[in-house]
Parts: C-alpha cells; structure tokens; sequence
C-alpha cells in the first residue's frame, strides 16, 4: 500500500471544512480547513485526511512521519502472516523402479508436510503412450500411501503426454484441548472427628 497516493496531508488537503479529530483522538466536529490546519501547526503536528471520501472529509491531527513508520510496520506483519504455498513439482516415469518409487513418494510427504502442494506428472515416450493405465496405477498409488498427509485438488487427467494429479496438504484440525482430571475427594486425616 502506498501511503503518499492515498494520503493527502497539510496543504494538499483542498477542501473548504472537513471533520477534525484533535491529537488525543477526540473529535472536535467540523471546522473549516484553514483552521484545523493551524491547530496541528500549533501542536506541532501534521493534518492528514484519513477518509477523503466522508462527506466533510475526516482529517486527523498526528505525526505523519510516525504515522508512516507503522502503518509500514502494520503492512509488514500483515505480509509475513500470509503464508504463500508453493508447487513443488514431481516427475515420474511409467516404468519406475520401486526404490524410486519410494524416494519419491518420500519427497512428496515431506513438501506436503510443509503446507505446500505438490503436482505429481507421469512423461509418457514413444510406446509407453499405448498404455496409460501403467501412469494412472502409480498416481493411484501416490493418492492411496499420502491419503494421510493430502487431499486430491486435481485428480488424474491426461495433458498431452503427460499425466498429472495434484494434492494439496490437508487442513491441520486444531489440536484437541486435554482433559480435565476429575477433582480428588477430599479425605479426612485418621483420628480427627468431621468437620461441621
């Protein structure tokens, strides 16, 4: 987000009143521009219109420089929040051997477990085109041993000469509170009457 296109401060604020909030956050109600622009003077501070499109315009009496600074802040950690999976990418040929098989599946869980997906394409030559079901056993096969880990986004389809299946990690359940131990009865010391 750029604050500069978005903002208008001091005197590029061209409008005749707006709705003036002072700099403890109190509205001061609707003042004419000329004036709310000397009282952030005298405080020392900046006008900024925080709402151009309010009818007056709001305007806020604060530092913009400080203002900047977190809203880049804000900006930031909103940014490192989003979380962007990636597509990691597989290639497998029909006639694979089986340790093979296993590395490869072993990369697949491991991508998956990161939260990213993982697109899993079969390259048919020449002949081996005459059999696709050969391509369409091995995706099945990745399907059935992730089934734990992914869930099929997109299941096997034929692209060209290609075979491709693509899973996506499986959404992580929020983890279960534990359980509660029932409350102990309390028990009296040995040879001490009840307590009434």
């Amino acid at each position: 987000m750029n604050i500069n296109k978005q903002l208008r401060v001091n005197e590029r604020i061209r409008v005749r009143e707006v709705r003036l909030i002072d700099e403890e956050g109190h509205q001061a109600g609707i003042v004419p521009t000329r004036d709310a622009l000397q009282r952030a003077r005298d405080a020392g501070l900046d006008l900024i219109e925080v709402s151009p499109n309010a009818t007056p315009p709001v305007c806020r009496i604060m530092d913009y420089g400080k203002f900047k600074y977190e809203q880049s802040k804000r900006d930031k950690e909103a940014h490192k929040k989003s979380k962007q999976s990636e597509l990691n990418l597989i290639r497998l040929r029909p006639n694979i051997d089986e340790h093979d098989i296993a590395v490869k599946m072993k990369h697949a869980r491991r991508f998956l477990e990161e939260g990213n997906k993982v697109r899993i394409f079969v390259v048919f030559r020449s002949r081996e085109f005459t059999h696709p079901e050969f391509g369409r056993n091995l995706l099945n096969r990745f399907v059935e041993e992730l089934a734990d880990t992914s869930n099929v986004e997109k299941s096997v389809s034929m692209e060209g000469r290609q075979m491709t299946l693509v899973l996506a990690p499986k959404a992580k359940a929020a983890p279960k509170p534990a359980a509660k131990p029932a409350p102990k009865p309390e028990t009296q010391p040995v040879g001490e009457p009840p307590a009434e």
